[in-house]
């Protein structure tokens, strides 16, 4: 009983896979520009919360630089988020556009 159950379990998703088609990704009509515009939108308030991010930060670290250790250990702890997170702002498409062109 558990051998014919192995069987099936091992042969369904192979057949299965071979079947499943993959079309190429397509543009939607008419939403090229209303997309391009939002994703534009997208980066240019990433960009500013990034430099708004890193202030927070410098404010955090010149504040706690007297008595207030942790406040300016949290401000420097928290530059590799701002800075990653804009990073990965700038490098989404490309990275998308890898993944989705063969």
């Amino acid at each position: 009983m558990l051998a014919s159950l192995l069987q099936v379990h091992v042969t369904v998703p192979g057949v299965l896979a071979a079947g499943v088609p993959n079309p190429a990704p397509l543009q939607v009509p008419g939403l090229a520009g209303p997309l391009n515009t939002i994703i534009g939108w997208g980066k240019w308030l990433v960009m500013y919360l990034g430099v708004i991010g890193l202030l927070i930060c410098a404010a955090q670290m010149a504040i706690g630089r007297r008595n207030r250790h942790s406040f300016a250990a949290d401000g420097a702890a928290g530059i590799p988020w701002v800075l990653g997170g804009v990073s990965l702002a700038v490098i989404a498409a490309g990275v998308i556009g890898v993944f989705l062109h063969p």
